[in-house]
């Protein structure tokens, strides 16, 4: 265990960040004289599987060669940090949670080109390397090396922490590869632009990229939660004739409505694919989501789909699940089954144009919010998100 004095301080009234050695080149953000230095913050961390989050001093250290620091302004709790905390995602303990966020850079690193100290930006889980198969082949939306940053952020006896998605925001300051941070015009409510960072950007592309939803077609959305209720967003801002929400949560069906559904389908009380058939003249949607990753929504989304229709998968699915569906009918069928990583988005290309989406007054991103919470409410959040009770819960700086 490191003595106190070798610590760095953390930030606050009366505190400052510890100073880089002697001799050590200025970060811009700093001075010659009072260079960058890691500092600490206080960050929810998973130390165990199923256990519940905790707040804990963490070491941000000063951004290296192609990294910047952010002060984080909002972060969403997503499903996704749900999935660190339980184990889901990996094994790795502890984990640093929190990635759907927004705020401003605080320093940044040799040889960042692009970004400045007090610039808006977005988070983002993909930063494409450039050099992979998938960039190399123009496919960088698909990039297989996504950058981060190269130092970790640690506890204080120095124990690395897994930043969740390569993010770990739900503190003061994160760290993160300058291809991370997306930048963003600052007239934006980061409370509102933070959730660009996930959910939204999840399920508006898997309808608008992944999908190609276009004027006049006919849609269906498996899961009203925030990613489905972004696709839904999707498909009302490019014109589609019908779009059907499907839940079992009335009040998510209601938010449904909110965003653009045309026709609302309790999954409790009827069939949804006879519901969908019937809201499209028969058929089956053109173009079906399915934001929910249960077997049993997707078989549900696969049988709701007009012929040669498109389904496109963007809900997370326990490791375990499988599902077994009639070789005939895949033929038959025709059309298109595919999974959305993020909405196959390109984050540097569409975050701003969400941003713009928002400010022009087309995409309501603060529809989203339904409640902001301090650092130390995320682990009451988690009980209010499995209960239906809110659509995000943002915690805020």
């Amino acid at each position: 265990m490191p003595e106190a004095a070798d610590l760095p301080q953390r930030t606050g009234e009366g505190a400052r960040p510890e100073q880089a050695g002697e001799g050590s080149p200025p970060i811009e953000g700093g001075t010659p004289e009072q260079p960058v230095a890691a500092t600490v913050v206080q960050g929810v961390v998973a130390g165990a599987r199923g256990a519940p989050v905790t707040l804990r001093d963490i070491v941000v250290p000063a951004p290296g060669p192609g990294e910047v620091r952010v002060r984080v302004r909002a972060c969403g709790v997503c499903h996704t940090d749900l999935h660190y905390r339980e184990g889901v995602v990996g094994d790795g303990f502890p984990f640093l949670l929190g990635h759907e966020a927004a705020g401003n850079v605080e320093a940044v690193g040799a040889g960042v080109d692009g970004l400045a100290v007090g610039d808006a930006v977005v988070l983002a889980w993909r930063a494409p390397c450039g050099n992979c198969r998938s960039c190399r082949r123009g496919r960088p939306w698909y990039c297989f090396e996504s950058r981060n940053a190269t130092q970790p952020m640690t506890l204080l006896d120095g124990t690395p922490l897994g930043a969740a998605l390569g993010i770990g925001a739900f503190a003061a300051l994160t760290l993160v590869a300058a291809g991370q941070a997306v930048k963003v015009d600052p007239r934006a409510r980061p409370e509102a632009t933070s959730l660009i960072g996930c959910g939204v950007m999840a399920g508006f592309g898997a309808a608008a990229i992944a999908g190609g939803v276009g004027r006049g077609d006919t849609v269906a959305v498996f899961g009203c939660g925030g990613v489905g209720d972004a696709a839904i967003a999707a498909a009302h801002l490019a014109g589609a004739a019908t779009i059907v929400a499907v839940d079992v949560d009335p009040a998510k069906l209601a938010w449904a409505r909110g965003f653009g559904a045309t026709h609302t389908v309790d999954a409790r009380s009827e069939d949804p694919v006879e519901a969908v058939r019937a809201a499209t003249g028969g058929f089956g949607a053109d173009l079906v989501i399915e934001a929910v990753g249960s077997p049993t929504t997707y078989r549900q989304a696969f049988y709701a789909r007009d012929h040669a229709g498109t389904l496109v998968q963007v809900g997370v699915p326990d490791p375990s699940a499988t599902i077994e569906l009639p070789l005939a009918e895949l033929f038959g069928r025709g059309g298109s089954l595919r999974s959305s990583w993020y909405g196959d988005c390109l984050p540097s290309r569409d975050f701003p144009a969400l941003v713009e989406l928002y400010l022009s007054g087309r995409l309501d991103l603060d529809a989203f919010v339904t409640e902001t919470i301090p650092l130390e409410g995320v682990e009451a959040a988690f009980e209010r998100m499995l209960a239906g009770a809110v659509l995000r819960s943002v915690v805020v700086f």
